[in-house]
């Protein structure tokens, strides 16, 4: 169904009553299960999640949700085999998978902001792009390594990586995103998102002083990470498990829900941090000599809200993934050559954000 035969059929007075625009699932008519996977071990990367389902906001919707850790597996791998309906990733991976033909979609862009960054020690004197000529980085493996592979080729650096260079500006090295591996003596340079592995840098004894730390979206370099997806197969679904509802109104109650957890875990910080704590076990402290679970989380929490409190949702429009964004991240990975094909142009479905928030997207769908 095209966009504008859904709203049509949806009509305009439920679109009009925002945040209580479909029917509420009662108790007897049972809750529907919904498997929500994350993409990695459980921490305040995902408290609103954690939120959503520890304050009812799920059940409020008539979901019954389970939030699943992965680790370093990809979540698009668990949802298009159907072990998980829906979940989140980074954006990356989800066009990179639908450019090689697998039927995901993006139902909301949660993180508005990118967390990635090229961290180093101020003493290696590396103060602009041009600096990194001579000095070897380490990056993540996969799809995490774009970002990085972005920013050196905006700055006409080349790297180790490129077939045929037989003299790269920039050595790369692959690491399993704990820095201790590499960082400083095998790499001066590392990848480490601003809310993780930073604070992990700070906890192996270098002071947040002591680091020269380069934010890729200042630089341009805004690939956006944490959003939500499902499948096209889902969002076809017209009577979702048995529910007597669409696979789009569970989206669209997973994303409403999912929203109003994240809207509370940014306002109250240290009560989100709390019910992270509780979830996280042996994962809650990160790495370091000095790290601790709720120091950790506290950073944490804090560096996540600045990624999602940006763009659209300064705007009012939390979870909009907004199609300049989208256009900018598919030019970007296209420049690097990564994608197959083009990602397929339903790629991105707005019509769930718009059923969850009773808005419409400002432009033409």
């Amino acid at each position: 169904m095209q966009r504008r035969d859904f709203l049509k059929a949806l009509g305009a007075g439920t679109l009009a009553a925002a945040g209580s625009s479909l029917p509420r699932i009662g108790h007897a008519a049972g809750m529907v299960p919904v498997r929500l996977q994350l993409k990695w071990f459980p921490q305040a990367q995902f408290a609103g999640y954690f939120v959503a389902k520890g304050k009812g906001f799920y059940a409020a919707e008539g979901l019954d949700v389970t939030l699943l850790p992965i680790g370093e597996q990809s979540p698009i791998q668990t949802v298009v085999a159907g072990a998980a309906d829906f979940g989140t990733t980074w954006i990356t991976d989800l066009l990179t998978a639908s450019s090689r033909g697998l039927p995901v979609v993006e139902i909301a862009q949660i993180f508005q902001k990118s967390g990635f960054t090229l961290t180093t020690l101020k003493k290696y004197g590396i103060e602009k792009p041009a600096d990194f000529k001579g000095h070897t980085v380490g990056i993540w493996p996969g799809g995490n390594a774009y970002p990085a592979l972005a920013f050196f080729k905006k700055y006409g650096l080349t790297t180790s990586l490129e077939p045929g260079v037989g003299n790269p500006d920039v050595k790369l090295v692959t690491y399993g995103f704990d820095p201790k591996l590499v960082f400083p003596d095998k790499a001066q340079v590392v990848s480490a998102m601003i809310y993780n592995e930073v604070d992990q840098i700070i906890n192996m004894g270098y002071p947040l002083d002591t680091l020269k730390i380069f934010d890729l979206a200042d630089y341009g370099i805004n690939l956006l990470e944490d959003n939500m997806f499902t499948t096209q197969n889902v969002l076809n679904e017209g009577n979702f498990k048995g529910s007597g509802i669409s696979g789009k109104e569970v989206g669209a109650r997973l994303l409403r829900a999912s929203l109003k957890g994240w809207d509370w875990a940014v306002k109250h910080q240290a009560e989100a941090v709390s019910m992270v704590l509780s979830q996280c076990g042996p994962y809650c402290k990160g790495a370091g000599k000095a790290a601790s679970g709720l120091k950790h989380q506290t950073w944490m929490m804090a560096h996540i809200a600045q990624l999602y409190e940006a763009g659209p949702t300064l705007k009012g429009d939390a979870g909009l993934l907004e199609k300049s964004e989208l256009d900018n991240n598919i030019a970007l990975l296209n420049s690097l050559k990564v994608l197959k094909t083009q990602p397929a142009k339903n790629v991105a479905e707005w019509s769930v954000w718009e059923m969850a928030t009773g808005k419409r997207v400002p432009w033409k769908v």
